[in-house]
């Protein structure tokens, strides 16, 4: 497994978490995008939040403000702070890793599924009132 998730768990309305993502020392190297997707029951797999190789971020609007996306180079981890959670925010969390080769992106792509090669297996949160 190339890349594992955790910190998932369950909240109160307003609180915070921090997920993590362990990603294998070839994955994270190879890679010029990481990101955090989510997936609510019944729904489409949605892009959170990714980081570029350089440190750019990107957002979607839903979680702007709110969520912070970081890496740790040294430690080959990708990480989510997310705070002031709302229910709307239940959903599996997955990291995920774009290989180079093929290109920058952008916005609305980075925030893409279809953009990433490598996928972890997900992390339950759990946000209610």
């Amino acid at each position: 497994v190339q890349l594992v998730e955790s910190g998932g768990d369950s909240v109160q309305t307003g609180g915070s978490l921090r997920l993590s993502c362990v990603v294998s020392r070839y994955t994270y190297r190879r890679s010029s995008y990481m990101g955090w997707f989510r997936q609510a029951a019944g729904k489409e797999r949605e892009g959170v939040a990714s980081i570029k190789w350089d440190g750019t971020t990107f957002y979607a609007d839903s979680v702007k403000g709110r969520f912070t996306i970081s890496k740790d180079d040294a430690k080959n981890t990708l990480s989510l702070q997310m705070n002031s959670l709302k229910a709307e925010d239940t959903a599996m969390y997955y990291c995920a890793a774009r290989s180079q080769g093929y290109g920058d992106i952008s916005l609305p792509a980075v925030l893409r599924k279809s953009a990433f090669d490598d996928w972890g297996q997900g992390t339950q949160v759990t946000v209610s009132s």
